[in-house]
């Protein structure tokens, strides 16, 4: 399994995300300039110029024909997927740390980071076609954080919303009210990542307390856990196998030159069923703080400390293995 290295950040990776066909590839970095690339060559095709800070995530619209990024200089952006322009800026009080559209991309949501004495916050605001047609003032604001959201899932029906956050919280909340519906704490440390599985069925948590849990989205039981050495940075599912992907290493702001240990960087194959470890992949010079299945499971992608992005797609020794 040869990866396709993608140099075009100069800084440490935020989030790696496909697009719905899978076949673009958007990245987040420190650097301030999110890019697109083409999944199946690695090819650089632009960048989204107009962010003051690092950029902490992207989602895009079910067509893939516009791009929202939200950042630590306390915007969330809109892009023209193909040209690059920017079509809307929301403007808040502290920096954007999660961000995504609703099903059917009517609403536009940013988290908010509890800093400089704000309150961690989820905004919602109109999306359309036509933006200036549309109120720029949020529709609904929710409150009730302890601390700042690190991801925010719309479930696929639209009717409610997963967040994880530093506080170690899994929060359900009502999308048309905004109630808080539910709270459970079953990780002892912060949450760095949540994606969901294809269905929407379960999801993914990657924690600094060296786990990873697969959960129920209805009850919010967990279902099952992974536990590795180091803080687990970001975990995925993939689509056609049961299988999680996990990328960690040293918190990316515990990252120091002399504190890097030997094996914490690989990503991290597991069978979901038996919790079991399968395979290691090596590659990055740091922890990594991103990673993504392909949409078609055929491949991953990993976003590193050290500012590389790695496209692997698996051998037919992948597909072909017995993994009962």
């Amino acid at each position: 399994m040869r990866p396709l290295l993608l140099k075009g950040h100069e800084r440490p990776l935020t989030q790696v995300k496909f697009n719905r066909e899978g076949d673009l590839l958007f990245t987040t970095a420190k650097d301030k300039r999110p890019t697109v690339w083409r999944a199946d060559t690695g090819e650089r095709l632009g960048t989204y110029n107009g962010h003051n800070g690092a950029v902490w995530g992207a989602d895009m619209t079910y067509d893939s024909s516009r791009l929202l990024t939200g950042s630590a200089d306390n915007s969330a952006m809109l892009w023209d997927t193909a040209s690059g322009k920017r079509l809307h800026q929301w403007t808040h009080k502290s920096p954007v740390r999660a961000i995504a559209f609703s099903p059917g991309d009517s609403i536009v949501t940013a988290a908010t980071a509890k800093l400089m004495g704000q309150q961690a916050q989820i905004y919602f605001y109109r999306h359309a076609a036509d933006m200036a047609s549309v109120d720029p003032e949020p529709v609904m604001v929710l409150g009730g954080l302890e601390a700042t959201a690190t991801r925010v899932l719309w479930h696929p029906t639209s009717t409610f919303l997963i967040t994880v956050g530093e506080d170690a919280a899994v929060k359900k909340w009502d999308a048309e009210t905004g109630t808080l519906l539910e709270t459970v704490r079953l990780h002892k440390k912060g949450i760095n990542d949540a994606q969901w599985s294809s269905t929407g069925e379960q999801f993914v948590t990657a924690s600094s307390d060296c786990t990873a849990k697969v959960w129920d989205t209805r009850s919010l039981e967990v279902l099952k856990t992974f536990t590795v050495e180091a803080p687990v940075n970001s975990a995925s599912m993939s689509p056609t196998f049961d299988h999680v992907l996990l990328g960690g290493g040293q918190e990316a702001s515990q990252v120091t030159t002399t504190g890097n240990r030997e094996g914490k960087f690989e990503a991290r194959l597991f069978h979901t069923v038996y919790e079991s470890e399968f395979g290691r992949v090596r590659g990055h010079f740091g922890p990594i703080n991103t990673v993504a299945f392909t949409p078609d499971g055929k491949g991953y992608v990993s976003g590193g400390e050290d500012g590389f992005v790695r496209l692997h797609y698996f051998d037919q020794s992948y597909f072909d293995r017995d993994y009962d």
